[in-house]
C-alpha cells in the first residue's frame, strides 16, 4: 500500500475502523482514523473449544484457523492422559487465530489460552452446557440431538489416543455429557471442526 490508500482495522474487540495511510514504511506506518463503526456480533451463544494438540504444529494451526473462520469464543489446549504434546507455543496459535480473524472479515478476537491440565479445566464453571467426545462403548448420544440452538457450549476433543476412561467419568461427574460425532474414528482436528460446525449448523437452522 501507498500513502492516501485506505485500509480497514480492527481492535478485536468488535470495532471496525476505517482508515487512510499517511506515512508508509516497511518497519511502520501511521494512518488517520476517518470512521469507526462497532460490528454487531452474529451470534448470541458463546462457544469454548478445549482440545488436546497433535504432535503436529501444521494441524493444531489449521485446527485453530477454521475453527476461527466458522466461529469460536474460546480456545484452550489441555493436557490429558495420552496427551502427544505437553507444551505448545500459544504465540504462534495466537498468530493464526488473528490472521483467521481477519481473512474472515470478523472484529472480535477469540480468546487463546495458555495450556492447562485436564483435571483443572473439568472443575471450571460455565454457564452452559458441557459436552465430551469420546470413542469408548458408553452411553453417549450425537452431538447434534443434545444441544439446543442459543445454548453456549464447551466442547471436550481428546488426543489421537483419545482421552482415558478414568477421564471421561470424572469429567461426565463434574457435568459433561458424553457425546458421538459419527460413526467413525475422526482425528482430533477433524472432531474438533465436526464439533463447532454442528453447533453453528443448528444456531442457524430457522
Amino acid at each position: 500500500m501507498r500513502v492516501g490508500s485506505t485500509l480497514s482495522v480492527t481492535d478485536g474487540f468488535g470495532f471496525i475502523y476505517e482508515c487512510v495511510l499517511i506515512e508508509a514504511h516497511h518497519k511502520n506506518c501511521v494512518v488517520v482514523i476517518k470512521h469507526q463503526f462497532e460490528k454487531p456480533k452474529n451470534r448470541i451463544y458463546r462457544l469454548h473449544l478445549a482440545f488436546a494438540p497433535t504432535k503436529q504444529t501444521e494441524r493444531n494451526e489449521w485446527l485453530v484457523e477454521k475453527a476461527t473462520e466458522i466461529g469460536i469464543d474460546r480456545i484452550t489446549p489441555i493436557i490429558s492422559h495420552y496427551s502427544e504434546r505437553k507444551d505448545i507455543k500459544i504465540e504462534r496459535l495466537q498468530k493464526t487465530v488473528i490472521s483467521a480473524m481477519k481473512q474472515s472479515r470478523q472484529a472480535l478476537l477469540p480468546e487463546t489460552e495458555w495450556m492447562v491440565k485436564f483435571d483443572d479445566l473439568i472443575v471450571r464453571p460455565f454457564d452452559g452446557r458441557k459436552f465430551i467426545a469420546h470413542c469408548y462403548n458408553f452411553p453417549k448420544n450425537p452431538l447434534a440431538q443434545l444441544y439446543n440452538k442459543g445454548e453456549n457450549a464447551l466442547i471436550l476433543i481428546g488426543p489421537e489416543g483419545d482421552f482415558s476412561e478414568s477421564e471421561v467419568n470424572k469429567a461426565i461427574s463434574n457435568g459433561f455429557e458424553p457425546i458421538s460425532l459419527g460413526e467413525t474414528r475422526l482425528r482430533t482436528e477433524t472432531a474438533a471442526i465436526t464439533a463447532i460446525h454442528t453447533i453453528h449448523v443448528i444456531n442457524n437452522l430457522k
